[in-house]
């Protein structure tokens, strides 16, 4: 790929125009970090810090849903025992909607479709695959879905702020160029090239060797940190069992929508130009709204539901709660 000249990327703020291949950068932050390394090594086997955010989000997002099921009197223990099922068909599905999407790249090497420590998940996949194993899950062990969705949304959304650090180490995930407050600086040896779009390689200036962009892992990170607050001060107001997730659908497709618009490395709706991610972000969000409206309605004026009621317990059960006969007009 050629680059054209430019003189756009920000010189004359104290950083060098020529960045060592492992080295990243935050010109207008004033921060430059040098040897940023993708993995480390055990002996001789290769561990990918993409695969340990990974790991370590799934972790704490199992530790978070436990602690919201004990504040909503649930039992934590059905999350450990979800959990194991639901990180690996959640696994799965992330892998294959990726490979549905970008099959271009696996095609002629089928093989590289086991390659998880290359990446190539699609959180929109792990949430569908999620979905599925929970009514499973619901099915066989007689749980309530909305429930367990309600509050498995908590840890999801902790593994998806914690996994985009990942995309940081792989030097991947980003939009085209900026040169707002959060740019980004990577040297382009370290990047795909098929990430480069003809825009952001125009912004390469003569005399250097990196790209400046978008961080949108960044940006999506802190997006989900703000679903995630807003979820938890919002869950003693829970009218219906289920609106959490509804929430999560809504405030999460919004955000992934406007970021996927920015990102040079989408994936497009077979045979068409169409992010894929964008119609599904815009629809979830629509069809959640609508859930949320729909379903609210109904029940307005009806007791809210979930914090300290044992999920064995009917709410006229729950301790310290003095509930009184209503009349047949009031029974819904």
């Amino acid at each position: 790929m050629k680059y054209g000249p430019q003189s756009e990327c920000g010189r004359g703020n104290n950083m060098p125009d020529i960045m060592d291949k492992m080295d990243i950068a935050f010109p207008n932050l004033g921060i430059y970090l040098k040897n940023v390394p993708q993995a480390f090594y055990i002996g001789n086997f290769r561990v990918a810090l993409y695969g340990c955010m990974i790991a370590l989000g799934m972790m704490l997002g199992i530790l978070m849903a436990a602690h919201i099921a004990k504040k909503t009197g649930q039992s934590p223990d059905t999350y450990w025992d979800i959990s194991v099922w639901l990180i690996i068909f959640s696994l799965i599905g992330a892998r294959i909607y990726y490979v549905i999407f970008f099959w271009d790249a696996y095609k002629d090497d089928p093989i590289q479709i086991f390659n998880f420590r290359a990446g190539g998940l699609a959180i929109y996949g792990g949430v569908i695959g999620g979905i599925i194993t929970a009514y499973v899950y619901c099915v066989i062990k007689k749980k309530f879905l909305p429930e367990i969705l309600d509050t498995a949304v908590y840890g999801l959304l902790v593994g998806q702020i914690i996994g985009r650090w990942g995309n940081f180490f792989n030097r991947e995930v980003f939009g085209g160029y900026t040169n707002g407050p959060l740019a980004m600086r990577l040297p382009i040896e370290m990047v795909r090239e098929r990430d480069i779009t003809a825009d952001l390689a125009s912004h390469i200036a003569e005399g250097t060797n990196y790209i400046q962009v978008h961080p949108t892992f960044l940006y999506e990170g802190l997006w989900n940190l703000g679903v995630l607050l807003f979820l938890l001060l919002f869950l003693k107001h829970r009218r219906f069992k289920g609106e959490i997730f509804f929430l999560y659908l809504a405030g999460y497709g919004i955000g992934r929508a406007w970021i996927e618009a920015i990102r040079t490395d989408q994936l497009y709706i077979t045979g068409t130009a169409i992010p894929v991610n964008m119609v599904m972000g815009i629809a979830l969000a629509a069809g959640a709204t609508l859930a949320i409206v729909l379903i609210g309605s109904r029940r307005k004026g009806t007791p809210r539901v979930g914090l300290g009621i044992p999920e064995t317990a009917k709410p006229s059960e729950a301790p310290g709660e003095k509930v009184e006969e209503s009349s047949d007009s009031e029974k819904q």
